[in-house]
């Protein structure tokens, strides 16, 4: 997850340098657009929209070729939405991080007995560095671009971090540096090249930070709310259990206070319907 986090960052805070990247082009206006869809909800942190006059480009970063659903069929989806949503042109590119074989990321179509689809498949591995270098925007993908000697790569990179001028810029582009470089190198090496100081700065691995302190926080108000509710209940049926895993921490807490009342499994379930319905209104 952290590895879409550094790059939906970096393509959300520089859209014009992915847009000149991938299109080729020197846009006027973007705007990013929200990751969720109309209908079903499609969401993913690894998922970019950015709309210009006359098109949106569609980027989505990928670690790994497997994906449920496939990324071919996926890129329909949601290509189908994006033009019933918006009404203009979309360009997709998926972007792969990590160097396999697989056929998946050599794969630039969805294919069936009625429709053909076509995206874009870029290989940072296959990438010439030199694309990367120069602009802090897409520095830290140069760590996994195509080099015969990967520890002087990084080295190249952690000079060219050094040299930006504005402090928080050099902070957060070294954040999303150490966080994709960790998918080729091991991280003693990693903080031979960078600065920890500097890295821990940075808004990214803020976020990264407090998302886990967050799952913490979460996984133990719910060991509290398991072990209070085995003790009330002797069995639960799964689909109660299912309802308390996703409630919120807030949520949580407040369930912890309410099963001092709760006596009954129908109060319960009343608890729990209560609860959607104060979300829904």
């Amino acid at each position: 997850m952290s590895y879409d986090n550094a790059c939906k960052y970096l393509a959300e805070e520089y859209p014009r340098d992915f847009m000149r990247w991938l299109l080729g082009v020197e846009p006027q206006n973007i705007e990013v657009l929200k990751t969720e869809l109309t209908l079903e909800p499609i969401r993913a942190d690894s998922v970019i929209f950015l709309q210009t006059e006359n098109e949106i480009l569609h980027i989505e970063f990928q670690t790994l070729p497997q994906s449920t659903p496939a990324i071919p069929f996926r890129m329909l989806d949601y290509s189908v939405r994006l033009k019933r949503q918006y009404k203009c042109d979309v360009v997709q590119v998926v972007i792969f991080l990590q160097e396999t074989t697989n056929e998946v990321v050599f794969t630039e179509e969805y294919r069936d007995i009625t429709t053909t689809h076509h995206y874009q498949a870029v290989r940072i591995w296959e990438q010439e560095p030199a694309l990367f270098l120069d602009n802090p925007a897409l520095l830290p993908l140069a760590t996994l671009a195509r080099t015969d000697s990967p520890q002087s790569l990084l080295g190249q990179v952690a000079e060219k971090i050094a040299k930006i001028p504005d402090r928080e810029t050099k902070q957060n582009i070294a954040g999303c540096t150490e966080i994709l470089a960790g998918l080729r190198f091991e991280k003693d090496i990693i903080r031979q090249f960078l600065r920890e100081d500097i890295m821990q700065e940075s808004v990214i691995y803020q976020d990264i930070l407090q998302k886990g302190l967050e799952r913490g926080k979460k996984q133990e108000a719910l060991s509290l709310c398991n072990s209070l509710l085995s003790e009330r209940f002797e069995e639960l049926d799964s689909s109660i259990i299912a309802r308390v895993q996703v409630l919120s921490v807030e949520k949580l807490e407040a369930l912890v206070r309410a099963l001092f009342r709760i006596s009954t499994v129908d109060d319960l379930v009343a608890w729990l319907d209560n609860q959607v319905r104060e979300e829904n209104s």
